[in-house]
């Protein structure tokens, strides 16, 4: 069986996801969708750079990260409809993004989270990380790392959760919850945010779409990772924090209660702890079994079956 893997191309998690999956499964991996036997539609919102006539002659497997009711328009349903003629089978990585599709096909659905790279995740020293970017010690850093204000409009993209974000850091200024607070962001169109902590008076540190290796070293600088979302697929900051040893807070999104332990998924704004040391090591206990080659054979599966 050979997969080929379609990713967007536009330098964010679906591509590094295509690159882990090919480079984890070279005997599997083909580069042309024609030599395939399953295609793989990892970013399914760019379902037609494949054309029609060769997505009709192969397996097709689309997987859906997430939806937002919200925005699931009449155009969005009648696109939907449409490209399920090339469908095979649909790919979602937890139960409530199976729900919200299971009314809209009747093609299989199958649920398999995603991975993470123990090569890539994995603890490194917080002293040493916050020298080389310059972050002081006595600064309590609060991390978020994606993109959440939409497109060229400077307005927050309510799905992500960036006003609730901004709530629970003015609540924890105006609380004195922790000394010294700085938030640390990353990942793009983060105007939304950046707007919102100048207006409360936090101080917070930009990086911008820098190399994994940073990234890795902003996780091991956090005192504390918040996913605020209110819709997610995973998101890959569970188990990238998780698979850190990083404290991570997370609304019930995604696969925030598969990974975490029950102690960090709360309703944020309006519950707030840092995690202790015991879920953090529970935490990390967890995600152990979803690191690649742990489940890279649920995939196969997923693949062989249709």
């Amino acid at each position: 069986m050979k997969v080929f893997v379609l990713a967007p191309k536009e330098e964010w998690i679906c591509d590094r996801q295509a690159h882990e999956w090919n480079t984890a499964n070279p005997n599997l991996y083909v580069s042309n969708p024609v030599d395939a036997d399953v295609i793989w539609l990892l970013a399914g919102w760019c379902w037609n750079q494949i054309p029609v006539q060769i997505l009709s002659s192969k397996k097709v497997v689309l997987s859906v990260h997430h939806i937002v009711p919200e925005k699931f328009d009449k155009a969005k349903i009648l696109e939907f409809e449409y490209r399920d003629n090339f469908i095979d089978a649909y790919h979602v990585p937890n139960n409530t993004t199976h729900d919200h599709i299971r009314q809209l096909t009747k093609k299989p659905i199958l649920t398999v989270p995603f991975w993470f790279d123990s090569s890539t995740w994995h603890p490194i020293d917080k002293t040493n990380s916050r020298k080389e970017l310059g972050i002081q010690e006595d600064e309590f850093i609060i991390g978020s790392f994606q993109r959440d204000t939409e497109g060229g409009t400077g307005l927050p993209k309510l799905e992500k959760g960036p006003d609730l974000f901004c709530e629970l850091i003015k609540k924890i200024k105006d609380e004195g919850l922790v000394k010294n607070p700085r938030v640390l962001l990353g990942g793009w169109r983060r105007s939304y945010v950046i707007d919102r902590l100048k207006k409360i008076g936090i101080y917070y540190t930009y990086m911008e779409l820098v190399p994994l290796e940073t990234v890795k070293k902003m996780y091991a600088s956090c005192d504390l990772y918040v996913v605020s979302s209110r819709y997610e697929g995973g998101p890959q900051a569970v188990l990238e924090a998780s698979a850190m040893k990083i404290p991570i807070i997370s609304r019930n999104v995604g696969i925030a209660k598969l990974i975490l332990s029950p102690s960090c998924v709360m309703d944020i704004p309006m519950e707030f702890s840092i995690p202790s040391s015991e879920s953090i090591e529970e935490n990390y206990n967890t995600v152990l079994g979803y690191e690649i080659h742990n489940l890279k054979k649920n995939f196969i599966e997923m693949f062989e079956s249709v």
